[in-house]
């Protein structure tokens, strides 16, 4: 499945799912991803999702079509790739794979993944896989895979939360909150709050999307 976020100056304002197929991207709203802006085209860019390989196809020539700082014509795309379409980005990802566990390759750069060991394991559920898109700083874009019971975000002396996996949902409570944790731009209170699908959570100035497979 790919995972297609669009960013204006830096900042995410949406993002959508593909399974398989084609997907039209343009102006005009009858294409699958619609942009408006006259700096795209109605018909600007198709991505042809064939079985795990994923390509995008220039549809205007008047248009330019840019994946990674290049002019193309026709490419492959690969996971965390960047298309620009006029003045907007757009950071293509695979959120799912054969095997989800082998779905996304971990981000060294970023403490996502220190499991507490005093979790009863009798509260993990069978959930939809979760995972975080990275939407802000050097790792933008990239998509880090919730996949413990209990994963831990964020720097001691700065601000940390854990994000439980439970029965009924994905919980996120704040261990040490220095004033820098939001959900939603609302500033992150003691209590365990219920992530919903496109959250957006904020630790320490990074922002990161909370989304379902």
């Amino acid at each position: 499945m790919a995972k297609l976020t669009v960013f204006f100056k830096y900042k995410a304002i949406d993002s959508y799912l593909f399974e398989k197929g084609v997907v039209h991207i343009g102006r005009d709203e009858t294409n699958d991803l619609t942009i408006d802006s006259l700096a795209v085209a109605p018909a600007h860019a198709a991505i042809i999702n064939r079985g795990n390989v994923s390509s995008i196809k220039q549809l205007n020539e008047n248009f330019p079509l840019i994946v990674n700082g290049q002019k193309v014509k026709e490419c492959e795309l690969n996971h965390n790739d960047t298309i620009t379409i006029g003045k907007h980005d757009i950071v293509y990802s695979v959120t799912e794979s054969a095997d989800p566990e082998a779905a996304h390759p971990k981000d060294e750069n970023f403490d996502y993944s220190k499991t507490p060991a005093t979790f009863d394991m009798e509260e993990e559920a069978t959930l939809p896989p979760a995972n975080l898109q990275v939407l802000n700083g050097i790792n933008i874009g990239k998509v880090l895979p919730i996949k413990k019971s209990m994963t831990r975000l964020g720097n001691a002396g700065s601000g940390v939360v854990v994000i439980s996996k439970r029965k009924d949902a994905y919980y996120i409570s704040a261990l040490e909150n220095k004033g820098t944790l939001k959900v939603n731009d609302l500033p992150f209170a003691d209590s365990n709050i219920k992530l919903n699908n496109n959250d957006v959570i904020v630790i320490n100035g990074t922002s990161l999307q909370f989304f379902l497979s």
